[in-house]
C-alpha cells in the first residue's frame, strides 16, 4: 500500500481556486475513481469534485468552507503501490508549474520592517523585490509589471498568503492604501512596523462592547461575491458608462400577457415580461448594431456580434448569476419564456455550468420583481451596454389630450460611452419603447 495525495486541481480554464463547500467522503471510505468526493464552488457554480483514483480515505486536510487554490493539499488516500505511483506523477505534473511559481510568504508586519532595512541600506524596494519572497504566480507577476506595481504594497486574499489578479486590479483602483500607507510609515521609522501588526491584530477581532456582546460579524467572501467584485470593478474602471432613463406606456403589453396566461398553463410554462423585453431588445440592437459588439482595445476595432445572446441577471442566495438565452433572434415567445424559467432555477439551485454563463452578447437586469424603479446598472463587461427593468405601476398618463390610467414600466439603459453616444443611446432606448407600447408588433419578430 502507498500514499497518494491529492492536491486541488484547475476546474476549468483559468480557474485557479474554489471553496470546499461540502466534503461527501469522510476518513475511512473507499471510494472510486470518478466518485464524487466534495461539492466545490467556483466560477459561479456548484460542482462535484471526482477522486482522481481508488483508494481509500485517510485524512481530509482542509475543512469544509475553505477557500483553496491549486496545488494545494485537500485529501490523503491509502492506495495500492503501482497505482499510487503512477498517479502521483500524474498529479506532479499536473500541479507542478503553479507549486513552482511560488515561494513562501513573509507575514504583513515582516515585509514592513524588512522594507525599513532595504531603506536603511540604501537599497529601492524594486531592486529587493526579489528578496522578499512574495508568492504569486507568473501571469500575476507579469501583470503586476506592466501595470507598474510592486507586489510587495499589494494585500494578497489567496490562500497561505497568495497575491492573485484581483489583488493587484484593487491595488490599482485604491483599495489596498492603507498597507501602502503603513510601509510608507515604516520606512520612516521601523518601530510602526510594530503598531500596524498590532492595529491589523485588533481589526481583525470582532469588536465587543463593555458587556462583551459582539458589536459586529465577519463573514469571509465566497468565491462567487469574489467573482463579481472583480468583475463589477474591472467593467466600472474600464468602460465610461452613461445611462439614460425612460419610461414606457405598457397598457397594452400587461393585457396581452393576461391574454396568453392560460396558455402558458396548458404549455407548462410561465410567461412574465421579460420575454416580450427580450424580443424588444434584440429587435433594437439588430436596428442599432453598435450595442450588440465589443470593443477589441488592442486593436482599436469595434467588434460588431452577428449573433443575439442575452444574458438574463438572476439574483440568487449565492449572488447574482448571469445565465445565457441563446440565439434569442431564432427563438419565438414560448421558448424564450421556458428557457429563462428553467435558466432561472438551475441558478437558484446552484446547478448551472459554466458554459450556460458565457457568451452572452448583450445583458437584461430587472430590479423591479424587487420594488425597484429607475437604476444605473453596471454593463457586463466586456458587452457594451445593459437594459435595466424596473417595477411597473399605475399613474395617469396624457392621451389624446385626455388624462387616463396607464400602466407604466421604469426602462434604464447603461451603455459604453467610448463607443456608444447619448444620442445613439436614447434611439435605442426608443426603438424599445415603440415595441413594448404595441406588443403585438413583436409577434413578427421571429
Amino acid at each position: 500500500m502507498a500514499i497518494y495525495e491529492l492536491r486541488f486541481p484547475e476546474l476549468g480554464e483559468g480557474l485557479h481556486e474554489g471553496r470546499i463547500e461540502k466534503w461527501i467522503v469522510k476518513p475511512g471510505d473507499v471510494v472510486k475513481e470518478d466518485d464524487p468526493i466534495a461539492e466545490v464552488e467556483n466560477d459561479k457554480s456548484m460542482v462535484e469534485l471526482p477522486s482522481p483514483i481508488d483508494g481509500k480515505v485517510v485524512a481530509i486536510n482542509v475543512e469544509a468552507g475553505t477557500t483553496v487554490v491549486v496545488g494545494d493539499l485537500i485529501l490523503t488516500f491509502e492506495v495500492e503501490g503501482a497505482a499510487a505511483e503512477s498517479s502521483v506523477r500524474e498529479t506532479e505534473q499536473a500541479v507542478a508549474e503553479p507549486v513552482q511559481a511560488s515561494t513562501q510568504v513573509a507575514p504583513a508586519a515582516d515585509a514592513t520592517v524588512h522594507a525599513a532595512a532595504i531603506q536603511a541600506t540604501g537599497v529601492t524596494a524594486q531592486q529587493s523585490s526579489s528578496s522578499q519572497e512574495i508568492l504569486a504566480a507568473p501571469s500575476v507577476r507579469k501583470f503586476a509589471r506592466e501595470s507598474g506595481v510592486f507586489l510587495g504594497n499589494v494585500i494578497p486574499t489567496g490562500a497561505n498568503g497568495k497575491i492573485l489578479r484581483a489583488d493587484v486590479e484593487r491595488f490599482l483602483a485604491g483599495g489596498d492604501h492603507e498597507k501602502g500607507e503603513s510601509a510608507e510609515a515604516a520606512l520612516i521609522d521601523p518601530s510602526h512596523a510594530t503598531e500596524a501588526a498590532q492595529i491589523a491584530s485588533v481589526a481583525s477581532d470582532s469588536v465587543t462592547s463593555r458587556q462583551g456582546a459582539a458589536l459586529e460579524e465577519r463573514v469571509p467572501l465566497t468565491t462567487i461575491r469574489k467573482l463579481i467584485a472583480q468583475a463589477m470593478v474591472r467593467s466600472k474602471h474600464t468602460a465610461p458608462h452613461v445611462t439614460v432613463l425612460d419610461e414606457v406606456d405598457v397598457t397594452e403589453l400587461v393585457q396581452l400577457r393576461e391574454e396568453l396566461k392560460p396558455l402558458a398553463q396548458e404549455r407548462g410554462t410561465k410567461i412574465t415580461y421579460l420575454p416580450f423585453i427580450v424580443k424588444a431588445l434584440v429587435a433594437a440592437i439588430r436596428r442599432y448594431p453598435a450595442l450588440n459588439a465589443t470593443l477589441d482595445e488592442d486593436r482599436q476595432e469595434l467588434v460588431l456580434k452577428k449573433e443575439y445572446h442575452i444574458g438574463i441577471a438572476t439574483d440568487t442566495e449565492r449572488g447574482l448569476l448571469v445565465p445565457v438565452v441563446r440565439h434569442a433572434d431564432q427563438k419565438n415567445m414560448w421558448i424564450i419564456a421556458q428557457e429563462i424559467s428553467e435558466l432561472a432555477a438551475r441558478g437558484r439551485a446552484g446547478k448551472l455550468g459554466p458554459n450556460e454563463m458565457k457568451g452572452s452578447t448583450i445583458s437584461i437586469t430587472n430590479i423591479g420583481s424587487a420594488g425597484g424603479l429607475f437604476f444605473t446598472p453596471i454593463i457586463n463587461y466586456p458587452e457594451v451596454a445593459i437594459l435595466g427593468v424596473g417595477r411597473i405601476t399605475e399613474k395617469p398618463v396624457i392621451k389624446q389630450g385626455q388624462i387616463v390610467p396607464a400602466h407604466v414600466m421604469a426602462l434604464s439603459l447603461s451603455f459604453d460611452h467610448r463607443i456608444i453616444d447619448g444620442v445613439l443611446g436614447q434611439q435605442t432606448m426608443n426603438e424599445i419603447k415603440r415595441l413594448l407600447e404595441n406588443p403585438r408588433l413583436l409577434l413578427m419578430e421571429v
